[in-house]
């Protein structure tokens, strides 16, 4: 091979591997990757239309496109979960509960005037850290508290994504309290079975609250992150809290998640 010829095909190479690693710290660091790919080792989504799997999506969209190819089957699977908790859809608000100790998503639901009825729950897939609060850039640790969907991404590298506020207010206030200032950010909760920093629920699940969060518009949604579910259990007698705080920030979480309706059985 001339030499010209295997200097261009070195570049192109090198070229290469730096765009797939820069992507792929983006994503260690729970950001968003613009343009389409997968990280090392994700399959692609199912192609077909069947209502128990994900769809195919190609190429870069926006949110309206992303709930027009995958509405009709979103809407449908959540029909039954509705029709069950006596809830219209698209509702007039809806709240997630994440729980990390029992690494579930619970989905609550209600009419205009009416209180929250449970709907669904979803097995988080992935979610690095342990139970506590997230309180810095890199610290893998999923943030506890009370937050608002900021807004959606209908080119996530995990297939689709709700993207949260963290750090809001009451989390920006706490690291000035404490001298803190990299809190990190880019929190999502999102497609896939691989996370850090970030809530995992698979490609079905997440077309389901992001065709839900369209519909009834996240603007109208709360999300409580939560280190245990305390309507069945209370924090494990060895956890020893990171900060001054965090027992606080806990009795609050405690008191709001007493409060929701509990899983039909």
């Amino acid at each position: 091979m001339p030499p010209r010829r295997r200097a261009l095909l070195l570049l192109a190479g090198m070229a290469l591997l730096a765009a797939g690693a820069g992507a792929w710290r983006l994503l260690q660091r729970g950001g968003q990757v613009p343009a389409g790919g997968e990280p090392p080792g994700r399959a692609a989504a199912p192609e077909g239309g069947a209502a128990d799997e994900a769809a195919s999506f190609g190429g870069r969209a926006t949110v309206a496109e992303r709930v027009a190819q995958c509405g009709k089957a979103a809407r449908g699977r959540q029909a039954a979960a509705f029709r069950a908790a006596g809830v219209s859809y698209p509702p007039a608000r809806f709240l997630l509960a994440g729980f990390k100790a029992e690494r579930a998503l619970h989905l609550f639901a209600a009419d205009p005037g009416r209180p929250l009825a449970f709907v669904k729950a979803y097995p988080i897939l992935a979610a690095s850290g342990t139970l506590g609060p997230k309180l810095r850039e890199g610290d893998r640790q999923v943030p506890e508290g009370f937050y608002r969907i900021e807004s959606l991404n209908p080119n996530s590298l995990f297939h689709l994504s709700l993207r949260l506020d963290y750090p809001n207010a009451a989390d920006r206030a706490r690291g000035r309290a404490d001298g803190r200032t990299s809190l990190g950010g880019d929190i999502m909760i999102h497609g896939g079975n691989a996370s850090i920093g970030c809530i995992a629920v698979g490609d079905v699940a997440i077309e389901d609250l992001f065709v839900l969060a369209a519909d009834a518009g996240w603007d109208k949604a709360r999300v409580v992150l939560s280190p245990v579910d305390f309507r069945a259990r209370t924090m494990p007698s060895d956890f020893s809290p990171p900060t001054p705080w965090t027992a606080a920030l806990h009795a609050d979480l405690r008191e709001a998640v007493s409060g929701l309706p509990r899983a039909r059985r």
